[in-house]
């Protein structure tokens, strides 16, 4: 009886998804809107795992409080903006390649940029408040204060349309059931980076590097490597899927703001602890939760619908404290 009850305890976390979009389709009046409200829901729930997967990381491998994390969503997308200005031509085209292309350099500029970023952000800021929660999350606060400040003295203070791409507008049409291009795109490329993400870290020497300094950093060191220059590579790494995804949320809003990624910290925050802090896999699952909680209820009872995820993530705290899927070591 034990090793059952053990059996279900571990399979049950799985089943939330599943249960989630079950319920879903019990309280949605009728199977095309499910369908469509279920794609949204996946969509915004990967563009959220990218945004969220690299705070994740920091604090999973350097158990690092960075809430200035927001500032890399939003650069990426100030980025992204201005690259795609001077390429409106290619943005306009009917010519799907040359929207994907336009989209491909925007994203790159918008990863490199937050990257350096977050380089100098572990560097000047970081760096001197390792182990020390308290001044991590005073000191990454004020970060993300000075950044949105610099990002009005560069870009303004307004928000900047950022439009999709002809061949990305619109939507599929299956029957009765409306699939928009662009969500199924999020969708695909939020899969791709889930699944090199997990290669990388559990199926490549540098991801069996990083997990052995988080474990025992004297022994990593010892055989010659340089613990700190892989946890930096993690830190800039994460930085730059926060700009890739500000990118896609910026798309997906059709405009970008110096705010939009304090904005999204909430969000993010609610993904990382329903899915268990420093956990890829949890992160993912929380990410979905979290997307299709927002767009069943949003379609249900619109005003109560942030307060729905933050109802989710209590009820999951008070069932398993740690998060779905928490890290083993904490």
């Amino acid at each position: 009886m034990q090793h059952l009850s053990d059996k279900l305890g571990r399979k049950l976390p799985q089943m939330i998804i599943p249960l989630v979009m079950l319920t879903g389709l019990i309280l949605v009046p009728n199977l095309p809107t499910w369908i469509t409200l279920t794609i949204a829901g996946l969509a915004m729930g990967m563009m959220i795992f990218i945004m969220a997967s690299g705070l994740t990381l920091v604090f999973g491998l350097m158990d690092v409080m960075n809430f200035g994390h927001g500032v890399f969503i939003a650069i990426g997308a100030f980025v992204a903006t201005s690259v795609l200005l001077p390429m409106a031509g290619w943005m306009q085209a009917e010519n799907a390649a040359l929207n994907l292309i336009a989209i491909g350099i925007a994203m790159a500029a918008a990863a490199l940029v937050s990257g350096l970023l977050g380089w100098a952000f572990e560097r000047l800021i970081i760096r001197p408040v390792y182990g020390q929660h308290l001044k991590q999350i005073l000191i990454t606060t004020g970060g993300l204060i000075i950044a949105e400040q610099l990002i009005h003295a560069i870009w303004g203070p307004e928000q900047i349309s950022l439009a999709r791409p002809a061949s990305l507008r619109g939507a599929w049409i299956f029957g009765d059931v409306a699939v928009e291009k662009f969500r199924v795109i999020a969708v695909v490329l939020g899969l791709l980076i889930f699944i090199a993400m997990w290669l990388i870290l559990n199926r490549s020497k540098i991801g069996l590097l990083v997990r052995a300094g988080v474990e025992n950093p004297e022994m990593v060191e010892t055989l010659g490597y340089k613990i700190r220059r892989l946890f930096i590579g993690v830190f800039v790494a994460g930085s730059a899927l926060a700009g890739l995804g500000g990118v896609l949320w910026g798309l997906y809003q059709e405009t970008v703001s110096a705010t939009m990624g304090a904005q999204l910290m909430v969000l993010i925050f609610i993904v990382i602890i329903i899915g268990g802090l420093g956990s890829v896999g949890g992160c993912f699952a929380g990410a979905l939760l979290v997307g299709l909680m927002a767009n069943y209820v949003g379609f249900l009872a619109p005003k109560i619908a942030l307060g729905a995820n933050i109802l989710l993530m209590v009820l999951i705290l008070l069932w398993r404290p740690q998060g779905l899927f928490p890290v083993a070591s904490r």
